[in-house]
């Protein structure tokens, strides 16, 4: 629906505010006022982007459609200006605009642009500086999405490494509570006999670990030991010899220190000082299991705090790269050993550092990871490299998959370009890596090819970490 324009209707919005009105004559001759009802559509993905835009009375809220579903990212009350601008390179919308509430606009075609700037530089200058403000804003909200795109897949990551080990301690403090519950009774049953103190002292020089076969021999012989101990435990009248002999296996007892102990012990104590025995090994090897698990989750919170830098304030510092790939690589392990991808470190010892921002450079580090991780098959490999040329340090990730192809390369540094599916990627983790990099004084560059890609970051040298 189209109605007569006025001045006073453009006044409305602040961007006309204070044009002569000989230019509020030329937007009123040129352009058109149109009416929509409350939710209908305005424009929607695909649709050629004609018009410049201003908001009357009413209001647009765009949406955007990811995973097949459409999600509210940014809403334009009256007065302010949208659609395309003049300089502005949209052609198409990549949005749906609905009209909210009884919607007006002002409409003026982009072919009248060159004559508008011949009517009003002013006003040129004013979309320009609006158009730089938009886009602005725009990469700002779209780097923040990227953030936490990477973020939620870290988080995932992270999460499930902290599990494993916690789910670990937790059943190793429920394996060591019930055998601490029964050494009481153990130790009764087996004093009860009188056994002579050489004999306990002979059963308590075997309750140190020794080395495991399990980690040293096959499966096979390690299952021959635990039936040998086990058929001699159940032949010196031990009834549970199978539930005890797999504890003495493991803790690396034969049968050549197990026979002259339980020859020195009186028969009625065996079951019990056996029993004993194997009970203290158990916990023993809980112990150790419970500490490890409890390092993994420090190594992990350490790591976490390296790569999110927690404990430093956004200023350039001198920075050692290898500590920022490896914290990077152990955040992003769950996904490494999920595909079975084949890791290789390639460092320059000793590595120099520079001077820059671990949160910034680490998610450099994220974004091309995390590309070549999505680009490999299952059971790919990828190489992390360092090496000094001149004054630099180049950082090199490098995977052996299907390469970029030819059509693509030229565009993968462009903002907002994707060969993702829609909801996967926005478009500008390396257009983030790329300004990250230059900001840091280097380049970013990419070489690829079936079988090889390579993306190498070129950093200016601070000084030799030793």
């Amino acid at each position: 629906m189209t109605a007569t324009l006025t001045a006073a209707d453009l006044l409305a919005v602040p961007t006309f505010v204070g044009l002569p009105p000989e230019t509020l004559d030329w937007l009123i001759a040129h352009g058109e006022r149109r009416a929509y009802a409350p939710n209908e559509t305005v424009l929607q993905p695909g649709d050629e982007a004609q018009y410049m835009m201003a908001i009357l009375a009413g209001g647009l809220q765009y949406y955007a459609v990811r995973n097949g579903q459409r999600e509210p990212i940014f809403r334009q009350e009256a007065g302010q200006v949208s659609g395309v601008l003049p300089y502005s390179r949209l052609r198409t919308a990549s949005a749906y605009g609905l009209a909210v509430g009884h919607t007006v606009l002002y409409l003026l075609h982009r072919d009248l642009f060159p004559q508008l700037e011949q009517a009003s530089p002013e006003l040129v200058q004013r979309l320009v500086s609006l158009m730089s403000d938009r886009a602005r804003d725009e990469a700002r909200g779209q780097e923040r999405d990227e953030k936490l795109r990477a973020l939620g897949k870290l988080s995932a990551g992270l999460a499930h490494e902290l599990n494993n080990p916690a789910a670990a301690i937790a059943r190793g403090a429920q394996a060591l509570q019930e055998r601490a519950a029964a050494k009481p009774g153990l130790l009764l049953d087996l004093v009860r006999h009188c056994p002579e103190p050489d004999a306990l002292a002979a059963l308590a020089a075997l309750a140190v670990p020794g080395e495991s076969p399990v980690h040293v021999l096959s499966a096979l012989v390690c299952a021959d030991r635990e039936d040998e101990i086990a058929t001699w435990l159940e032949d010196q009248g031990v009834p549970d010899g199978y539930r005890l002999a797999a504890g003495l296996m493991e803790a690396g007892l034969t049968m050549e220190q197990l026979e002259p102990v339980g020859a020195a012990l009186p028969p009625a104590a065996l079951p019990a000082a056996f029993a004993w025995l194997e009970g203290q090994l158990t916990m023993l090897r809980l112990i150790h299991d419970v500490q490890e698990s409890g390092a993994r989750i420090s190594t992990l919170v350490q790591n976490v705090k390296t790569y999110s830098h927690m404990d430093r304030g956004g200023d350039y510092a001198l920075l050692d790269v290898k500590a920022g790939l490896e914290s990077t690589l152990n955040m992003l392990g769950f996904q490494l050993r999920a595909k079975n991808i084949r890791l290789v470190r390639d460092y320059t010892e000793p590595l120099p550092a520079i001077r820059g921002q671990v949160s910034s450079l680490n998610q450099v580090w994220t974004n091309l990871l995390d590309n070549a991780i999505d680009a490999l098959p299952p059971g790919g490999e990828i190489t992390v490299r360092t090496r000094l040329e001149g004054d630099f340090l180049r950082v090199f990730i490098l995977d052996n998959g299907p390469g970029i192809k030819p059509e693509v390369l030229p565009h993968i540094f462009e903002p907002f370009y994707t060969t993702k599916q829609a909801g996967d990627g926005t478009g500008l983790g390396l257009d983030i890596a790329q300004r990250i990099i230059r900001n840091h004084g280097g380049r970013l560059e990419v070489h690829s090819q079936p079988g090889h890609t390579e993306f190498c970051a070129w950093l200016p040298v601070g000084e030799v970490v030793r």
